[in-house]
């Protein structure tokens, strides 16, 4: 399809990435050997008032650990006896990494990009960062250019490959107070200094020189004297990567696409091109707190994808390996099970686009087959796909504009069976297994291609 939105400062949005709908986000790191977070709650739609000292974000180990009184704090004193957060670094091995064994399960799940941390907010580099001397996991911990590793696995599969840094956060190079409420980041926490805006600009320039990433993915803004620099990084990014783009999180200095995360700025979600990501969990960062209830099961995941994909976004769904380089078997579990399902269903999500406002109404919140059936819409340039779940009976009406569909033409992706019929208020379809939570597509010819 050729109808591609322009960036909010009017540069095209290159194809690839309004295609690809489906990417993968990996959080590792020395927070990954103490694994542990309170699983409160989704990011904006948990208290703020109580957000910090209760973080279900296992990559704020190291702020959440040194809010006094705090469970994360109880809990490092418990089982590390209070032991400086940089022995983590020392205690990551990631002895059984293999990135080739991850980008082949990325690459079945349907992913078409990859966006690993390089830096988080404790400042560890995943790769030989200029300014961290040995700080950085190719002189400690695993005692490798992590980066590079995982750079060549997923490009050598034909994905894209990504950089996540965190330019707003870092607290070993920048400020070091401990942030205890989300009104004291900007004024309280983030470095904005002359000295750190230079120590991360060089770091991105040598990430852009080194890996040519896809997606340049920022966090948590920039620190205030360097805003200048930044159009100059900019182009030079372009120049280097002309296929490349940018996020939003760069204090507004620049986006080629907006971003949401968990359930926090969803008004972003209106954007000509928009991404939402979270984690499998309520976590970025491995977390071995949290249990089942914490986390997506397939077909939640499912839903999630195909909602976001209807809306004319992308999915950055993100996995936290364990300190020895492998997948939680849960995570993993969720991968297989969207890998199993895009066998069938990859053609109705990647190099899709949304219905137009007014041909067809989505249904359903939940698809527990209580109440109306869950029903989403994608389409290409020949057909509209109806992914449907949670039809009692295994039957729904899904509701279109009177002309836009040939009910004739009603096809199952998966080859199940399927017959369909106009009805006074769209089209009648009928099927085995619509019940179920895991949604089906069934794909239709448009009647009247827009």
């Amino acid at each position: 399809m050729t109808d591609d939105p322009q960036s909010p400062t009017g540069r095209p949005v290159p194809a690839w990435f309004t295609d690809a709908k489906f990417g993968i986000f990996v959080h590792w790191g020395a927070y990954s050997v103490p694994a542990w977070a309170e699983p409160t709650g989704e990011l904006g739609a948990t208290d703020p008032e109580v957000w910090f000292a209760h973080n279900p974000y296992a990559e704020w180990y190291w702020n959440t650990s040194q809010i006094e009184g705090s469970p994360a704090w109880e809990h490092h004193r418990a089982v590390y006896g209070g032991r400086p957060y940089d022995d983590f670094l020392d205690l990551w091995r990631a002895e059984s990494f293999d990135p080739g064994d991850w980008a082949d399960l990325f690459a079945r799940a349907g992913a078409r990009y990859v966006v690993p941390t390089t830096k988080h907010h404790d400042g560890i580099a995943l790769w030989d960062a200029p300014g961290t001397g040995t700080r950085n996991t190719v002189h400690r911990g695993p005692r490798r250019d992590l980066v590079a590793d995982l750079a060549g696995a997923v490009r050598a599969r034909g994905l894209r490959f990504g950089v996540y840094y965190s330019g707003g956060l870092d607290w070993y190079a920048g400020r070091r107070a401990v942030i205890r409420h989300e009104d004291r980041i900007d004024d309280y926490g983030r470095p904005h200094e002359a000295a750190y805006a230079a120590y991360a600009l060089r770091q991105v320039r040598d990430l852009i020189d080194r890996y040519r990433p896809d997606v340049l993915w920022n966090d948590i803004g920039w620190p205030d004297l360097g805003m200048a620099d930044l159009p100059g990084m900019f182009a030079g990014y372009y120049a280097a990567v002309p296929e490349g783009v940018v996020n939003d999180r760069w204090d507004g200095a620049h986006a080629d696409y907006l971003t949401s995360e968990y359930q926090a700025n969803r008004q972003n979600e209106t954007a000509a091109a928009w991404e939402n990501c979270r984690g499998v969990g309520l976590s970025f960062g491995y977390n071995r707190n949290e249990g089942p209830e914490d986390l997506l099961d397939t077909a939640g995941a499912v839903r999630l994808l195909v909602d976001v994909v209807s809306r004319g976004g992308n999915l950055l769904l993100n996995v936290g390996p364990k300190a020895d380089g492998t997948l939680p078997e849960e995570q993993r579990a969720v991968l297989e099970g969207i890998a199993s399902w895009m066998t069938h269903h990859a053609a109705a999500v990647h190099a899709t686009r949304p219905l137009e406002p007014g041909d067809a109404v989505p249904g359903g919140e939940t698809a527990d087959g209580e109440g109306p059936p869950w029903v989403r819409w994608t389409r290409d340039d020949r057909h509209a796909y109806a992914f449907v779940a949670g039809a009692p009976g295994g039957e729904a009406v899904l509701k279109v504009r009177p002309g836009l569909l040939d009910p004739a033409t009603a096809a199952r992706l998966d080859g199940g069976p399927v017959s369909a019929a106009a009805v006074s208020d769209g089209v009648r379809v009928a099927s085995p297994w619509l019940d179920a939570p895991l949604p089906a597509a069934v794909r239709f010819s448009l009647a009247s291609p827009g």
